[in-house]
């Protein structure tokens, strides 16, 4: 998992989401019409800016959290929530720590949160919302009528994007093994699959806020999502031209490039001529033989009982597919780890992927 200030917030948002006792106790304090302050945390750099209050070391339990803030102060727990360790506590955060928020509980959350790596609630009794505040981040708790709306809205485009996908893999696949790709069907491809992992993330989020709510939800993301990127990073593999690392730094070129892939706005990525950029492709997009041609990694992966090793000795044989493809049972042989069997294994495994794919495309 990332440490990032992403991260560090869904674990917060999770400890909060819906069917956890931490989220009980919140909604018992917003229906009791009250406001609260809670620090999910009682490490020492707590403890040094909290004043007065009284030592509690008790089981955490909803009920409790509840009775405890029809008291002023903050409630101080344990870093997993599971024991309240104090409670009535005034925090005394630096005055000089920047601040957006402009009530006095909401000013003091934002400042614990950004002086000391631990998740702050604050409960609105005035607005009736929950805000989650962790680094710099914050994020006001949704309802949960609300949260599932967005994934089902969301999970209809996804599923939208993920059959675009599907029919422009198929498609590219039939257009390889006849030898008349164009940069524009690889794009289509690299296109409908980011968009599918982007909604994808959209959807991960609600499920981090739904909690136990969102598991209908997390078995279709996971339905719809798979198979997508080990297909995209097979397609970016293929027609990435050049050395696999770049010169001088030993990092992998498909993943540099899948991760400038990800930072590419919305209209960015709709553009054409900047995925093609971005993957070195030819500017032509229609041309068939302006020379984009497969290394062949996706295809071979398809096929039964082929070790990555051996898939990377082949392509470094013959370089690309369409070799791969002409090649005869004795030079396939030659390569190293590949006996008769495993070369008459992979001709017919093309030939029958070849002709299962021109079947699908012109029926």
């Amino acid at each position: 998992m990332s440490t990032g200030p992403r991260s560090a917030l869904d674990e917060a948002l999770a400890m909060a989401a819906p069917g956890r006792p931490l989220r009980d106790g919140l909604d018992r304090i917003l229906q009791a019409k009250r406001g609260g302050l809670v620090v999910v945390g009682d490490q020492p750099a707590v403890l040094s800016i909290c004043t007065g209050g009284f030592l509690l070391d008790a089981e955490f339990s909803p009920q409790r959290l509840s009775e405890l803030a029809k008291m002023d102060g903050a409630i101080i727990l344990a870093a997993d929530a599971s024991r309240i360790a104090r409670a009535n506590v005034h925090l005394m955060p630096k005055a000089s720590i920047a601040t957006t928020e402009t009530g006095t509980r909401h000013r003091t959350a934002e400042r614990v949160a950004r002086s000391i790596d631990v998740p702050v609630i604050s409960v609105s009794a005035a607005m009736s919302v929950i805000t989650v505040y962790r680094n710099d981040r914050k994020h006001t708790l949704q309802p949960v009528g609300w949260l599932r709306d967005r994934a089902d809205q969301a999970l209809a485009t996804l599923q939208r994007f993920r059959t675009r996908f599907d029919v422009a893999l198929g498609n590219l696949s039939a257009l390889e093994v006849e030898d008349t790709v164009s940069t524009g069907d690889v794009i289509g491809t690299i296109q409908a699959a980011e968009m599918v992992q982007r909604i994808a993330d959209e959807v991960a989020g609600y499920l981090v806020e739904l909690g136990d709510d969102g598991r209908l939800v997390r078995l279709q993301l996971a339905e719809l999502t798979d198979g997508v990127a080990p297909s995209l990073r097979l397609v970016v593999r293929d027609y990435l031209r050049g050395p696999a690392q770049a010169p001088g730094t030993g990092v992998d070129r498909v993943d540099r490039v899948l991760a400038h892939l990800a930072t590419l706005s919305s209209s960015e990525l709709l553009d054409p001529h900047v995925v093609a950029e971005v993957l070195a492709l030819p500017a032509s997009l229609t041309d068939a033989h302006s020379g984009v041609e497969p290394r062949g990694y996706r295809l071979l992966h398809r096929l039964p009982r082929f070790s990555d090793s051996m898939i990377e000795r082949i392509v470094g044989r013959f370089v690309n597919l369409q070799q791969i493809m002409r090649a005869s049972l004795g030079e396939l042989e030659q390569v190293d780890g590949v006996g008769a069997a495993t070369a008459r294994s992979l001709k017919e495994g093309l030939a029958r992927m070849a002709e299962t794919s021109i079947f699908e495309r012109y029926q």
